[in-house]
């Protein structure tokens, strides 16, 4: 995690690191509507006592701006604004503005270094973390996009105050991933203080962050550009998820909420084809139902889709083989791998209704 910090007050160390990483003391300013409202008088009110010269540049909050449109317009404002190779793009908010951002930033002029600043809990536990940017296509989510390193990503989690509910729900299920995936004592962690980090009790939500982000780092490292099958397994869950957000036009159910839909299915999944013991499904069970999620938004994106509308929405996603869907699945808690073989549609389309049974 040698350049992810983690910290409070966060933003008083800007000009020390803007130093440490060479950066000129010039930045581009990336909001959203929302985190503009928030956060864009401390930050700059900070980069001015800082000597740090900046220009602010603002898209609407939603899923909808992460596209190439958007993109489109913030390279034609950065040209009229004079931004230039000399400036830092710092990317203020959640998920969205971190992937827009980062597209953004490795494209525009041939890259501008970035600063990912997230502002949900799920940005940063892991949207913010790892060089993935993208933005979407009408037929499905992330399908353009680089990696794209930031220079650092600086983690200030007072940030978390301004969420709502749903989105501590989103990321607390982020957080819940990585400890089916990779870390069962830190599934064990979760069952213990999960009221707790909803409530964004310290230290345990700094806790639950920094491990979070140790996790995703220690598997980014070894396999940066998703080619040695080993940064799949953080996909855990997203064939399901991100059909469920296509069907949902990305105005349903939120990412974290439709990651944790996706986990459950893949759960069951994982039963069917690796053979998972009774009692490790039922505590995944367990944890899944202490999530609350929006009834009337599940209801319509999910219990009443049929799976073979979901299977249908699963063809764009980035990890099929040829016409083979894959699946990131579970041999245990803490132990997860990315399909090779063919999974019967029959399979997945059981998993699916598992899972709706469940949350009926």
């Amino acid at each position: 995690m040698k350049n992810i910090f983690v910290s409070t007050p966060a933003l008083s160390v800007l000009g020390k690191l803007f130093r440490e990483y060479r950066l000129r003391p010039k930045a581009a300013l990336l909001f959203d509507s929302t985190t503009e409202k928030l956060f864009q008088k401390k930050i700059t009110q900070e980069l001015k006592h800082q000597a740090i010269e900046f220009k602010t540049f603002t898209v609407k909050s939603g899923e909808k701006s992460k596209s190439l449109r958007t993109a489109e317009s913030l390279y034609s404002a950065f040209l009229k604004e004079g931004i230039d190779r000399s400036y830092t793009l710092i990317a203020c908010g959640g998920g969205v503005v971190g992937d827009l951002g980062g597209f953004v930033a490795a494209s525009y002029m041939r890259g501008l270094p970035l600063i990912q600043m997230p502002t949900t809990l799920l940005g940063m536990v892991d949207s913010a973390i790892g060089g993935k940017t993208a933005v979407n296509l009408a037929e499905g989510k992330n399908l353009i996009g680089f990696f794209y390193e930031p220079s650092f990503t600086l983690i200030e989690p007072e940030f978390l105050k301004t969420l709502e509910a749903r989105d501590i729900v989103s990321g607390c299920a982020e957080i819940l991933k990585y400890a089916l995936i990779l870390d069962a004592p830190f599934l064990t962690f979760l069952e213990s203080h999960f009221e707790k980090l909803l409530k964004l009790t310290p230290p345990y939500t700094h806790q639950a962050i920094r491990r979070s982000a140790q996790l995703k780092s220690r598997v980014v490292r070894l396999d940066l550009k998703e080619t040695l099958g080993i940064r799949a397994k953080l996909n855990f869950g997203h064939t399901f998820a991100h059909a469920i957000e296509t069907i949902g036009n990305y105005s349903g159910l939120r990412h974290g909420e439709a990651v944790l839909v996706g986990m459950l299915c893949a759960t069951y999944l994982s039963d069917k084809t690796m053979g998972m013991k009774s009692r490790e499904i039922k505590r995944i069970e367990a944890m899944v139902s202490r999530f609350t999620l929006p009834k009337s938004i599940l209801t319509r994106d999910f219990l009443n889709q049929s799976p073979e509308a979901l299977i249908a929405a699963m063809q764009s996603d980035k990890k099929k083989s040829g016409k083979q869907l894959r699946f990131v699945l579970l041999s245990k808690i803490g132990s997860a791998k990315l399909s090779e073989s063919q999974i019967p549609f029959k399979d997945v389309s059981k998993a699916i209704d598992k899972a709706k049974q469940f949350l009926s």
